[in-house]
């Protein structure tokens, strides 16, 4: 007969023989002694006794009737500690019922009538033990790939639940070490493939001295050595390296594991990137071959998770760094516009930019002229964010330049001028500006305005008992940056004591209202879409009365409408 442990010379099979006639008890002992591990009682409380001292048995062979309690009782037994025991009835009667019942309920595998037929019980015997040998395989594979899932689960859901990089390692090191039971679990980080930094245990954050470095223990610096300079893993394969306790400088690759290994090193892989090195350690009992291959299997799946804690940490450095330049900017950009604006008894000027990220395309200016003419401007760049706040950088200098000539220009010739000097720049980046430039004279009361494709000016009365309806002045050209030459006509009006005069941006027109009947209680007639627009923003100012506060009435904007989507400029001139 084939043994059944053909395939595994070195290891029986443990074989249970329960039986109240020695003479039988011996027959089989002689029979199956030099195939299996064979165990006997002759009496089923001996063999449960035998059981709770050698634990699970491949076969169990009982006969049927015994003094103490039936074999199919004892079989059940057993069935509950042990399922997974192949079960064999001996029998010299014809117990139909209690037979039937007991392999009905998965109690029996077989039963044999004595006397029996030695080849055919070596026969039921040997496929008692592949049955078994098959039946342990498959639970084995069940057992690993439902420890192996639970793990992976309780790993990578550690690591999805950490707020960062060096959290999340900490994190994973700690849910190894519980899994795998090690004494010390520590992963030390690997920077451009090359550079080691600070090592983190399941212990604490990172291990350093008092002076703020760390040490690499000696058993570990050659092999590391060898792991980031003498990659063999990257054309080998190889996932996992073992050091000897005997000799913990000493490391083998690929050997079979031996109780005197005590330290286990992985490196940290993802697409050929060395991430990190893991290390763990135990001081008594050393890991299963199985044990390490899931464990490769676990840093294999932590890796991409590492990677992508890395790209996302980088990601977050960079957004912060930007984060911190961009606030340089915006302050830079706020310190362009004009701080202190002129103010008299005849006359209040107001101005307000918010720019819808931390910098941006509007910009405003007021320039008090030598002369006494006082120059008034709205611009706004193409586009949103750093671009345009580089071009409205460039259009306030060339503006101020323009506006500081000895004698005051005419404003369609300022910008002309603009277009010019701009014009090239503009057009490679595919930009253009819109804008309103208004040089006031206080003595005349006259106004001329040029309008390069910007919303027209708003200028209404406060000398009423209620505000006058608005006038839109609508002389215009187009904006600049479309044709090198720029040539439009200069409007022209009066201002008297009481008007104002208005200037905005379309990012205060046409801001998003959160709900189109928000203006239903103010004064005028329904707004017809959902944007503000000029009638909306003239429904605000007649809220806000004879005095004009732009910066409460742009809070009443935004409380109106929803989040910010374009910067937002207003510049206003009161004649007292």
């Amino acid at each position: 007969m084939k043994s059944p442990m053909d395939t595994h010379p070195t290891k029986k099979l443990k074989m249970l023989i329960v039986d109240d006639e020695p003479d039988n008890l011996d027959l089989l002992y002689r029979t199956f002694r030099l195939d299996f591990q064979v165990l006997r009682s002759e009496s089923a409380i001996s063999a449960l006794e035998l059981l709770e001292k050698h634990g699970e048995v491949a076969i169990i062979i009982c006969d049927q009737r015994m003094p103490e309690m039936l074999g199919t009782e004892f079989l059940s037994l057993s069935a509950e500690r042990f399922p997974d025991t192949i079960r064999i009835v001996l029998t010299a009667y014809t117990d139909v019922k209690d037979l039937v019942d007991a392999i009905n309920s998965g109690k029996v595998f077989k039963y044999i009538t004595k006397p029996w037929n030695q080849q055919q019980l070596q026969r039921v015997i040997q496929q008692a033990a592949e049955t078994y040998q098959v039946l342990k395989q498959r639970t084995d594979e069940l057992r690993r790939s439902l420890r192996r899932e639970s793990l992976f689960n309780v790993v990578i859901t550690a690591i999805r639940e950490s707020l960062d990089y060096r959290s999340m390692l900490q994190t994973f090191v700690r849910a190894v070490r519980k899994a795998f039971d090690a004494d010390t679990c520590m992963i030390y980080p690997v920077e451009s493939g090359t550079q080691i930094t600070q090592p983190i245990s399941a212990q604490e954050t990172a291990l350093s001295t008092s002076s703020g470095t760390y040490k690499i223990d000696a058993y570990l610096e050659d092999l590391f050595q060898n792991i980031i300079y003498q990659p063999v893993w990257i054309d080998t394969g190889v996932k996992s390296f073992y050091l000897k306790s005997s000799s913990c400088n000493d490391y083998t690759i690929d050997q079979p594991l031996a109780n005197s290994i005590d330290r286990i090193v992985l490196p940290c892989i993802y697409k050929s990137s060395l991430l990190g090195i893991l290390t763990l350690s135990r001081g008594e009992t050393a890991w299963s071959g199985e044990d390490v291959k899931l464990l490769e299997m676990v840093v294999e799946q932590a890796a991409i998770a590492i990677s992508q804690a890395k790209l996302y940490q980088r990601t977050q450095q960079q957004a912060e760094q930007m984060r911190a330049e961009l606030s340089v900017a915006r302050q830079v950009q706020n310190n362009l516009l004009r701080q202190t604006l002129p103010t008299n008894d005849t006359l209040r000027v107001q101005a307000c930019c918010h720019p819808a990220r931390e910098v941006g395309g509007d910009f405003f200016e007021v320039y008090q002229h030598p002369q006494g003419d006082l120059w008034l401007a709205v611009g706004d760049v193409s586009g949103k964010g750093v671009p345009a706040a580089l071009f409205m950088a460039s259009a306030i200098s060339v503006l101020r330049r323009e506006l500081g000539q000895e004698i005051s220009p005419n404003p369609s010739e300022v910008m002309g001028n603009l277009n010019r000097i701009l014009f090239d720049d503009l057009v490679s980046t595919n930009c253009f500006i819109t804008m309103i430039l208004a040089r006031y004279r206080p003595e005349t009361g006259q106004m001329m305005y040029a309008n390069a494709g910007h919303l027209y000016p708003m200028k209404y009365s406060c000398n009423c008992a209620e505000l006058s309806e608005p006038e839109y002045p609508t002389t215009r050209g187009i904006p600049l940056g479309i044709r090198s030459n720029w040539v439009a006509p200069t409007g022209d009006l009066t201002l008297a004591s009481g008007d104002v005069f208005l200037l905005t941006s379309d990012g205060i027109t046409e801001a998003t209202m959160r709900d189109g009947q928000d203006l239903e209680n103010l004064p005028g007639t329904d707004i017809p879409t959902m944007m503000l627009q000029q009638s909306g923003l003239w429904k605000l100012l007649r809220k806000e009365g004879k005095s004009i506060d732009l910066k409460h009435l742009l809070q009443e904007i935004r409380n109106i409408t929803i989040a910010q989507e374009d910067d937002q400029t207003i510049l206003s001139l009161e004649v007292l």
